[in-house]
């Protein structure tokens, strides 16, 4: 099993920056794809930032050149920075993680965090 820990939402005014941070544990051969995920009330989640092994990244229209995707393959950790935040950015954060747990089966497994918070106020 594979656990996703969430941390960094919390609420800010608009215009101000938050950072989240997403750490896997747990039965890791190798991290695929890790992405952010954005949820509202009454709306499906919807994908804000992705980022593939090796660095690639792809964002949603709504974030480029607000939203930066990083990871720190060492840890086991991707991380969103969130500047010039809007109201409309307001939502749980979901990570979630494509992991191969074993070296001898090339399957894969996509998890997900609990969630953060993050309320831009305006």
């Amino acid at each position: 099993q594979v656990q996703l820990v969430e941390s960094g939402g919390g609420l800010v005014q608009a215009g101000g920056s938050l950072r989240l941070s997403c750490t896997a544990s747990g039965r890791i051969f190798r991290l695929n794809d890790m992405g952010w995920y954005l949820q509202v009330p009454g709306k499906q989640r919807e994908l804000v930032a992705a980022i593939t092994s090796d660095g690639n990244t792809n964002y949603r229209d709504s974030v480029k050149g607000r939203f930066t995707i990083s990871r720190d393959n060492a840890k086991n950790t991707v991380y969103l920075q969130m500047n010039s935040l809007k109201p409309e950015d307001t939502g749980t954060y979901y990570c979630n993680a494509n992991v191969r747990s074993t070296n001898w089966s090339p399957y894969t497994t996509i998890y997900w965090g609990q969630g953060t918070q993050v309320t831009v106020s305006s």
